[in-house]
């Protein structure tokens, strides 16, 4: 299940689509209705049923002995502590702070890659990343007075989750280059169910369902389908074309959709600096995928 090349930057821009959207319609679910880590568990439990369903039902294939250890890593960093630091952490910060921070990404996966993978770091793909990360810096910091009396606390479960995040995308590279998306997906949220139960058990058990209202439903089927279910997809399907730098660089264009989308609900308007923080990073995003053509296939 390899897609071309465009198709799967096509995917990523819609996986930063949901989750720009998320940091918004996550906070209105926490913590009134579901505490952050009882979320978690929504989640994990969802992924493992919607993943196994279908792969069984369709793919039918199993895992080598020898590669559970990695999938045991993988369900790790990609779901338990990628996911816990992050709906813990937004909870006790703000969305502009926890997509700043999230900006990091691409820089702990550029190095986690070089280490792990020894794939080379060239001029062109760092000065992408950084025209990248200047860009989402003036996209996010414009404006904005909600820097006063943040959790910083919750600004480092972000940042570990940033870390985590970009371990995970490291490391699910090679099992995706032998297994189909799908089933590398089952199996990495099977093992993360095991991580996150503990911890998210006694917050999901003590939820007044009947208290929902139907836009709170409304916002937990989005976080359930699109931002659980879509985003790990769609993720999994690019790495198996690309590599996993460059599918983390995409995460620049989470504080550019998020200003799009509060622009399309008057919620904000168009300034200059919006439009150089825009162009900087679509101009990294070019820089830093026009070299990964003839190495990554």
């Amino acid at each position: 299940m390899k897609p071309n090349l465009l198709i799967a930057h096509i995917l990523l821009f819609f996986v930063q689509l949901i989750y720009a959207a998320n940091y918004t319609v996550a906070k209105e679910i926490m913590p009134d209705f579901i505490e952050p880590l009882g979320l978690v568990l929504t989640r994990v439990c969802f992924g493992v049923l919607f993943f196994t369903i279908y792969q069984q039902l369709f793919i039918k294939e199993t895992i080598e002995k020898k590669d559970f250890k990695l999938l045991m890593l993988c369900g790790l960093f990609g779901v338990a502590i990628n996911q816990m630091m992050f709906l813990k952490g937004l909870n006790w910060t703000t969305p502009i702070n926890a997509s700043l921070i999230m900006t990091t990404t691409p820089i702990l996966v550029l190095v986690a890659s070089a280490l792990y993978l020894k794939e080379q770091i060239t001029i062109k793909k760092v000065g992408g990343i950084l025209l990248g990360a200047v860009g989402a810096i003036l996209l996010i910091t414009s404006g904005s007075n909600e820097s006063a009396g943040l959790g910083k606390f919750g600004d480092l479960l972000i940042f570990i989750n940033a870390t985590s995040y970009g371990i995970y995308l490291v490391l699910v590279k090679s099992l995706l280059q032998k297994y189909h998306p799908f089933t590398v997906i089952r199996w990495v949220f099977t093992v993360g169910l095991v991580y996150v139960f503990p911890f998210g058990f006694s917050e999901l058990s003590s939820v007044d369902w009947s208290s929902f209202t139907p836009m709170i439903w409304a916002c937990l089927a989005f976080v359930l389908i699109f931002v659980t279910g879509l985003t790990y997809l769609f993720n999994a399907v690019s790495l198996t074309t690309l590599n996993a730098s460059t599918v983390s660089f995409y995460i620049y264009f989470q504080p550019l959709l998020a200003s799009l989308i509060a622009l399309l609900f008057g919620k904000d308007e168009l300034t200059w600096i919006k439009i150089i923080a825009g162009s900087l990073i679509f101009i990294g995003v070019y820089l830093v995928s026009s070299r990964i053509k003839a190495k990554i296939q």
